[in-house]
């Protein structure tokens, strides 16, 4: 029994180094998937917007504004800026029988990770797609 004496509380101490070593990892893990899918669902979110704002406007100047401008808004909700937004229409924009593509792009930084060695910092292209018709029966806006 006295060669264990030594020995005595030295559970606890590895157990402690065993939980942070797997737990700082995991931890994360958990916040760079919960940065992609914040931004996964603004994006969505800002596609089916813009789509929505851009056959309800008047003419297609007013329509591309919207359409930026409710994308932003909806990218802004869940706290991300900015985002590259694509508006393109088949065969022309607000005619009947058209149909509005709206195309939203977002890069993720990863979380924690400075710019290392004067590169950017690593990231994941995060991208939505959202297709709307302009109903064959509305008037032509063009």
């Amino acid at each position: 029994m006295s060669g264990r004496r030594g020995e005595a509380g030295s559970a606890l101490v590895e157990v402690t180094w065993l939980a942070i070593l797997l737990l700082v990892p995991l931890v994360y893990v958990v916040v760079g998937v919960f940065e992609v899918q914040r931004a996964a669902f603004a994006s969505t979110a800002a596609a089916r917007a813009a789509g929505r704002a851009f056959v309800l406007a008047a003419d297609p100047a007013e329509a591309q504004q919207r359409a930026r401008a409710a994308a932003a808004v909806a990218m802004s909700d869940q706290g991300v800026d900015g985002g590259a937004v694509v508006i393109g229409c088949r065969p022309a924009c607000l005619v009947p029988g058209s149909v509005v593509e709206v195309q939203v792009s977002y890069q993720v930084p990863l979380p924690f990770l400075p710019d290392a060695l004067g590169r950017q910092a690593p990231s994941i292209r995060v991208h939505a797609e959202h297709t709307v018709p302009y109903g064959s029966f509305r008037e032509d806006r063009s």
